[in-house]
């Protein structure tokens, strides 16, 4: 059983109140828009990271990061991208490949628009955290956490950190 804190577009921000639910997971993962390292630095000081970067990220988060992470955690595939869609509207960058090898867990970040979706047609479940970080339109930060368990995924959460004035 793995606790899963996910978090994204934290556009080089971090503070205490994302911090006090990374000490409460087991592992966090981050969907691109990184921003500043430093902030990737400060989780993997506390817990294991997964991460990819995002479209404003620089060339050390590009060196560091993958675009795609694809990976198992316990009994669950996880594909973790930044720009990938939604379902029936993926990214055309991912599209082909996600309808050939669908995972069981879509993540990905970008449109700062927290979003839990089940895609029937690939019987996958798709995960957007929203945005963390303080730059952008959204007026609520963001994050999710959950529980996997096995090949379960359960107890999903929805973290709201603050309303941006």
């Amino acid at each position: 059983m793995r606790k899963i804190l996910l978090l994204s577009d934290t556009h080089s921000y971090i503070d205490d109140a994302i911090l006090k639910y990374v000490k409460q997971a087991d592992e966090v993962w981050h969907a691109g828009d990184i921003g500043s390292l430093d902030v990737t630095d400060t989780l993997k000081k506390l817990k294991p990271l997964r991460g990819v970067y995002g479209n404003i990220d620089d060339d050390k988060a590009r060196v560091e990061f993958p675009e795609n992470n694809r990976f198992f955690c316990e009994g669950v595939d996880v594909w973790i991208t930044h720009i990938g869609g939604y379902p029936n509207k993926y990214d055309r960058r991912i599209k082909d490949e996600i309808i050939k090898n669908p995972p069981k867990l879509f993540i990905c970040g970008h449109s700062h628009i927290l979003k839990v979706m089940w895609d029937k047609k690939l019987n996958l479940l798709h995960m957007n955290p929203g945005a963390a970080g303080k730059h952008g339109f959204h007026k609520v930060r963001t994050m999710l956490r959950f529980v996997i368990d096995g090949e379960q995924i359960k107890y999903l959460e929805i973290i709201e950190l603050e309303k941006r004035l």
